[in-house]
């Protein structure tokens, strides 16, 4: 078991000094629009109120599962759903980031209107080739060591916890051989303070820890 590090000032030092650094000039203009989308106000009130989980019907176990039965009663919110569909009208390609399996369910009722292809954990199909589509991609599988120069557009269904992933699943779609200049980023927020607190840290290039005292924040304000 390592117990600690000698010398790693020295080290960092060495290795700063044989990096070539090579800057490029980005030939592409992030554009990040935030959507906001509703929640059921009534159950989120009822699941911290009386602790109860209610896709499991039974009592929630501590504070961790707390905070995912809350994070599931806002993400499930069909309001995000038509938020994908209404940003499909202007767009014919859309990449679509998610967390849980439960989000990626609800997404799957894509196909009713457009081509969808997925890439997570269970499956890792390739980008569709039609005029249009949709890809679903899990962050955890599917945020860095693939890029996409076929669109421009790109939408995030939830938030992540980690800073890095949220960085890296933007790079996607941002490469040096895109065909294009302008790239579209959407992210779809609630008003609670669960998202609140999420995009704070993302936004400070810090990931997210959902300790006691955040959640014990967040219990207060809703």
């Amino acid at each position: 078991k390592v117990q600690r590090y000698l010398g790693v000032n020295r080290l960092q030092r060495h290795r700063a000094s044989v990096l070539v650094h090579m800057p490029y000039r980005s030939g592409t203009v992030r554009h990040a629009k935030n959507i906001y989308v509703e929640h059921d106000e009534e159950l989120l009130d009822a699941v911290i109120r009386t602790r109860w989980h209610p896709y499991e019907n039974r009592p929630i176990r501590d504070i961790t599962e707390l905070f995912m039965v809350m994070r599931r009663v806002v993400n499930s919110d069909k309001s995000r759903l038509e938020a994908v569909t209404e940003r499909l009208s202007h767009h014919d390609r859309l990449i679509v980031f998610y967390n849980f399996n439960y989000e990626l369910n609800a997404l799957r009722a894509l196909e009713e209107l457009i081509e969808v292809a997925e890439y997570n954990g269970h499956k890792h199909e390739p980008l569709p080739e039609g005029d249009k589509w949709v890809y679903l991609v899990q962050y955890a599988a599917g945020s860095e060591s693939w890029n996409c120069t076929e669109t421009d557009s790109m939408l995030f269904y939830s938030l992540t916890y980690s800073y890095k992933q949220w960085e890296q699943a933007h790079g996607r779609i941002d490469r040096m051989n895109t065909p294009y200049t302008d790239l579209y980023y959407y992210v779809l927020r609630s008003k609670t303070a669960i998202d609140l607190a999420i995009f704070r840290s993302l936004k400070s290039k810090r990931n997210f820890q959902p300790s006691d005292g955040v959640l014990d924040d967040m219990l207060k304000r809703g």
